[in-house]
């Protein structure tokens, strides 16, 4: 049984980490790429929208770097209240995402981070 339960934790420790850098990725595309081929055609903008929006875009990308401290933050500690939190935010941010922007922020932000918290709980 402890040996179920350790598995689990470390499952969700990884999971909880791999939505950190999903998150501090996102955080370099829109703070310092935005502007690039590369941050470009991770959003599909056109070079006119993305000098534009660049300011805004580096707003975002700021609170996904908050949505990587919190989560890198309770990982650190151990705090898991830390972790469901933060997961719990980007849950409701991918979800708010896809309605509003483009569904495939469901899968890229909202499902790891899904997965990550089912397996937070579990694992408590």
């Amino acid at each position: 049984m402890f040996a179920y339960a350790g598995r689990m934790e470390w499952a969700a420790r990884i999971l909880v980490g791999l939505v950190a850098l999903i998150h501090l990725y996102i955080l370099v595309l829109e703070m310092f790429l935005w502007r690039t081929d590369r941050g470009r055609a991770a959003f599909g903008l056109t070079e006119d929208f993305a000098r534009q929006s660049a300011t805004l875009a580096a707003n975002q990308g700021l609170y996904n770097g908050f949505l990587a401290a919190g989560l890198a933050f309770g990982l650190a500690t151990g705090d898991v209240s830390f972790q469901i939190f933060f997961l719990s935010c980007v849950v409701i941010a991918g979800i708010y995402g896809a309605a509003t922007v483009s569904r495939r922020i469901l899968f890229v932000q909202a499902t790891p981070a899904v997965v990550a918290l089912a397996l937070v709980l579990l694992a408590r």
